[in-house]
């Protein structure tokens, strides 16, 4: 979580996109990400709620029993999963749809974690016309998600700490309207 709340910390104010956070974290119990999230991050932080728009300059997060994902006019979705179908998917899922809504307004950023969630999301943004974004893999605490990212299908646009990709996210939404995802 380190790497999401350096990345946080670093994107610029104002900012004129929307972000959205997924991650992977334990659904049957309370959750304080908002809390974590809101001490290093100098724009509100925000629980989405299905069916409210995004707002620019917000970060949006979901429940832990919920997946976040984008529908069309930058409304939220909140995708129910009590049976945890998509518990190792909550990434690929936000990706898939910021991908089919995005209309080329994308920045989609895959920072740390094992397995391969993100990957196929990540290259869905990319043939999409977004950008992508990945973690330099080394600083990331477990291998997976980075490399898995990295050599899926799809070039990476940037790949470097979260003080650099906070820089490229800033210079790609002054550059035109984007819209980040991390």
């Amino acid at each position: 979580m380190l790497d999401i709340r350096a990345l946080l910390a670093a994107l610029a104010r104002p900012l004129q996109a929307v972000v959205l956070v997924v991650l992977h974290r334990p659904w049957d119990r309370p959750s304080h990400l908002r809390a974590i999230l809101a001490q290093a991050c100098p724009h509100p932080v925000l629980i989405a709620d299905e069916g409210k728009r995004f707002e620019p300059g917000s970060v949006y997060i979901g429940e832990p029993a919920q997946h976040l994902t984008l529908a069309t006019r930058s409304f939220g979705q909140i995708v129910d999963d009590p049976q945890r179908c998509y518990g190792n998917r909550t990434i690929d899922l936000l990706f898939h749809s910021v991908a089919r809504h995005g209309k080329g307004r994308m920045i989609g950023v895959v920072l740390s974690g094992s397995l391969d969630d993100g990957a196929r999301g990540l290259a869905a943004i990319h043939h999409a016309g977004g950008l992508t974004m990945v973690l330099t893999p080394e600083m990331s605490p477990r291998q997976g998600m980075p490399e898995n990212a990295i050599a899926y299908d799809g070039p990476i646009d940037t790949i470097g700490t979260p003080r650099t990709i906070a820089t490229a996210i800033a210079k790609a939404v002054a550059g035109g309207d984007q819209l980040p995802v991390t």
